[in-house]
């Protein structure tokens, strides 16, 4: 008898799915007399629907690592197949969450009317009511001497209630339309109608009547007048607060910090009216890391691309030659591993009065105090199908832009216990009505990547519920219309926890390919996968430079060389980096295997490509200035790049365009083709 053959594993998958669909159609089917069923047996309806979940959980998680490697045979139309299952898993998820909902709101509306029949059993309220009318009786002579007791008490009570009625402005507010009230900041404001949905109606001091969003306003204190008002309003504000994974936030002094909150808070205003319009839910901030990087270079790739100097300022301490090697010597860091951003989920839409630019993740390394690595932003991609999921693109080849790369690698020295990565979810946007453009962030939570004694967490996939407000915030949900805590059971209470804005990012350890690239980078840094080889040709030209090839390490002269004196531009500018990206395996696939084990081959040709390719670029006049999240601006960029790049293929390099009469160029600048590496480096100040 020949051996049964094994069943390819998404058949098996396919065939699970099958049985717990048959499972969940037979438990909707004992449910649909539910009104008339027993305590006991609702009870063990609920019971298994949390139990089916379960099943349906480890059913999608399998799917989702299943890859058509794994397949014995090849399968026809493997994705759409692949994404058949899912669909049919999320169309059983939705049942089991119906069905739970129902029974729960069974019981809930149950214990709600024995309540009310209490209530009307107990007749203690109607005895103390009779008991109140029979001393209102008895009292009836002694009316006429409280009289005057009773004025002087409405009096008080309508004054408190005037005062109370009285509110500050905390900003300045421009009508927006015929019926709004204009105020200035420090005001005070009679509030007449106080509506629901945050919009009241206000007299000002010349009587003025009209509306005003509540959010400008706080309770006016005669006693404490303006000043209780204005607290915390200064840039150096201690809180007093703990992020998601409790490292304690400090008061922040320094001056990087001072003028972003000053920033933040020029915001603040717009930010109000967006909330108080409907435009954007209530626990949406101005971009904390956008403001920083806004703020210079500090926080930006270029800056940790570049070596760093000693305490003394007399050697390079991460920038070292191995001379058995022949190239510069590996630096391994306490933290060096590649982050996968899988998705975004639930995340709150926009109004429609706001145009969306783009959707995308900045993360850094962050101790819950300051912000200890570059900036990286990885760009989400988005259907009108499911508008509140944002994806992203693991393992980015081919002509896909590295900006939308979810694998990051991500490198740190830092000895703080508090370490960890903090992810904000922000959105570029321009107002319909004003043409006004700015960055919001939708959310952000903080990985700690060690645990309290010190060892790191473990790599696999988390999902991570996030918090509203700024990262010196606590408590602030992103949209309060979906709370975090749960009345009722275990099942709805995950249900709601599923509602919740998330974000789902897998840790990958190591191998030892991976180790030793990664070495090679500076002992902090955060970025795109695809651009590792990129960036190792760089340090590893800038070591020769440096180390090797100078006459004397004292000699701080201007150094002679275009790539190393324009790639970091790239890091800022990634469609130009892309553009490198694509010349580079071009080129690459031409080689022979015995020249692509020559590292100082493939150093020479790494620098003839890039003086082919991105070097012209970088100063052609056709190529607009760079800006984020213009769509016009990068679309007629890429085409420019690509128009480029196609010459150079036909005419066997640059040279043609360089020289072409048709072609302009920036005028020369020396900085174009030198390197001062006393201007670009880190200086340790520790």
């Amino acid at each position: 008898m020949l051996p049964r053959r094994p069943r390819d594993p998404l058949q098996a998958l396919r065939r699970r799915s099958q049985e717990l669909k048959q499972q969940v159609d037979g438990l909707l089917s004992e449910s649909q007399l539910k009104g008339a069923l027993e305590p006991n047996k609702r009870r063990d309806i609920y019971q298994r629907c949390i139990q089916l979940k379960q099943a349906i959980d480890e059913n999608k998680n399998a799917l989702q690592k299943l890859s058509k490697a794994d397949e014995i045979a090849p399968v026809g139309n493997y994705n759409e197949r692949k994404e058949e299952e899912y669909n049919l898993l999320d169309k059983l998820t939705l049942q089991l969450q119906e069905l739970a909902i129902a029974i729960s709101r069974e019981d809930i509306t149950k214990v709600e009317a024995l309540s009310e029949r209490e209530e009307c059993d107990n007749p203690a309220e109607e005895e103390e009511e009779e008991s109140e009318s029979e001393e209102s009786e008895e009292s009836g002579g002694e009316e006429e001497d409280s009289e005057e007791e009773e004025e002087e008490k409405q009096e008080n009570e309508s004054h408190k209630q005037a005062t109370s009625n009285k509110y500050i402005a905390i900003g300045d507010f421009t009508a927006q339309q015929v019926g709004d009230l204009t105020f200035k900041k420090g005001e005070i404001l009679l509030i007449i109608e106080k509506k629901p949905d945050g919009w009241w109606i206000a007299k000002d001091a010349k009587g003025n009547e009209g509306i005003i969003p509540r959010t400008y306003l706080e309770p006016y204190d005669k006693e404490g007048g303006q000043e209780s008002s204005e607290e915390g309003t200064e840039e150096d504000v201690e809180v007093v607060d703990e992020t998601a994974d409790g490292a304690k936030v400090k008061q922040r002094t320094d001056s990087h910090w001072s003028a972003v909150q000053k920033a933040i808070s020029e915001q603040i205003n717009t930010v109000d009216v967006l909330t108080s319009m409907g435009a954007i839910p209530a626990g949406f901030r101005p971009s904390t890391l956008y403001q920083l990087l806004e703020e210079g270079n500090q926080f930006r790739a270029s800056y940790f691309l570049q070596p760093e100097l000693t305490p003394s300022q007399l050697a390079f301490r991460d920038l070292m030659w191995d001379a058995k090697a022949g190239t510069i010597r590996s630096r391994p860091s306490r933290v060096s591993l590649i982050l996968t951003l899988w998705s975004c989920k639930m995340i709150p839409l926009p109004g429609t009065s706001i145009q969306v630019l783009s959707r995308h993740v900045r993360l850094c390394l962050f101790d819950g105090n300051k912000v200890l690595s570059n900036i990286h932003t990885v760009r989400a991609t988005w259907q009108s199908k499911k508008p509140k999921t944002w994806t992203f693109s693991p393992q980015v080849t081919g002509i896909l832009p590295c900006l939308l790369d979810g694998d990051c690698f991500i490198r740190s020295n830092s000895s703080s216990p508090d370490l960890g990565i903090l992810f904000e979810l922000g959105i570029s946007y321009i107002r319909n009505s004003t043409g006004e453009r700015g960055e919001l962030s939708c959310g952000w939570v903080f990985l700690k990547l060690f645990d309290a004694s010190g060892v790191p967490i473990p790599t696999k996939t988390y999902e991570l519920f996030l918090n509203g407000g700024t990262p010196y915030e606590k408590g602030v949900e992103v949209d309060p219309s979906v709370p975090r805590r749960a009345h009722g059971g275990v099942f709805y209470q995950i249900m709601t926890m599923r509602r919740q804005p998330q974000l789902l990012v897998k840790l990958r350890s190591l191998n030892r390919s991976s180790r030793n690239l990664l070495s090679l980078l500076p002992e902090t840094l955060i970025g795109s996968m695809c651009t590792v080889h990129l960036l190792i040709f760089y340090r590893q030209i800038l070591g020769d430079v440096l180390l090797k090839d100078r006459m004397s390490l004292q000699n701080a002269d201007l150094i002679s060389h275009p790539m190393l004196a324009t790639f970091p531009m790239l890091l800022e500018q990634l469609d130009v980096m892309d553009a490198l990206r694509s010349s580079w395996t071009e080129k690459e696939s031409t080689l022979k295997r015995s020249e692509k084990r020559d590292k100082e081959f493939l150093k020479a040709t790494f620098l003839l490509v890039y003086h082919d390719s991105v070097f012209p670029l970088l100063h052609s006049t056709l190529l607009p200035p760079f800006r984020w999240a213009e769509e016009e601006t990068e679309a007629a960029r890429w085409k420019v790049i690509a128009d480029f790049l196609k010459h150079n293929r036909e005419n066997g390099g640059a040279l043609q365009d360089l020289l072409s009469p048709d072609k302009i160029h920036d005028p020369f600048d020396i900085s174009e083709q030198t390197y001062d590496f006393l201007g670009e480096v880190r200086k340790n100040v520790a």
